[in-house]
């Protein structure tokens, strides 16, 4: 037992010792032994970032006339287009009905007999559905994650 113990600390300061004990990724190894081949042409060059940063963008999705000011006119179109597509009349009154067509239709669409009232299992095709989130791609299986926890948990 003692000697496991000498054997162990002779290891850790053997690892402890290193002064770099991680070495560097594979292309930065290259770089890191050889500054003036990363300078070379031939090695490959990463895409530049674009001049317009994200609130560039934005700024020139809202100024229409491209005239470096955004009008009320302008900043309300997005409202108005929406506004459009629920008045069904064109009447520029938005009713009851217009404002709730689609959850009107979705009733409609579930009271599957008519009957002006949903029962359990026609109140259930109403849910939302919603797609599964992909796993990360560096996660493990559910089913390996569960038999690793157990193991753990046993061990």
């Amino acid at each position: 037992m003692l000697l496991m113990m000498v054997a162990g600390i002779f290891a850790w300061e053997s690892i402890m010792g290193r002064s770099d004990p991680i070495p560097p990724a594979p292309a930065m190894a290259a770089a890191v032994a050889t500054p003036a081949a990363a300078a070379e042409p031939s090695e490959a060059v990463l895409p530049e970032a674009t001049a317009k940063t994200r609130e560039e963008r934005r700024f020139g999705r809202y100024d229409k006339d491209k005239d470096g000011a955004i009008t009320r006119d302008e900043y309300l179109v997005a409202r108005r287009k929406a506004f459009a597509k629920l008045d069904r009349n064109g009447n520029g009154v938005l009713d009851f009905d217009e404002y709730a067509v689609k959850t009107i239709e979705r009733f409609a669409t579930a009271d599957a007999d008519a009957s002006g009232s949903m029962n359990p299992a026609e109140f259930a095709t109403t849910a939302v559905k919603r797609k599964p989130r992909p796993a990360p791609a560096n996660c493990p299986p559910a089913a390996a994650r569960g038999a690793d926890d157990e193991e753990a948990a046993a061990g």
